[in-house]
């Protein structure tokens, strides 16, 4: 039991980690129709790449599934 949670915490510091990079990767994609965008007065800026990730969901999805 101890092992299935050393691996989930280490499986939740990748995908964190990889989520950071990406995120800021992503800070200067353009932003296409669907993708969030919110720019208020006192600098802050939060910037949610919905359709973006839904596309590269589909992309990714489709290439594993491919070489599986």
């Amino acid at each position: 039991m101890a092992d299935v949670l050393k691996l989930l915490a280490f499986l939740g510091l990748v995908f964190l980690t990889m989520t950071f990079v990406i995120n800021m990767l992503l800070t200067n994609f353009p932003r296409i129709p669907g993708d969030i965008y919110i720019d208020r007065p006192g600098g802050l800026k939060i910037y949610i790449p919905f359709t973006s990730a839904l596309i590269l969901s589909a992309i990714l999805t489709i290439f594993f599934n491919y070489f599986r």
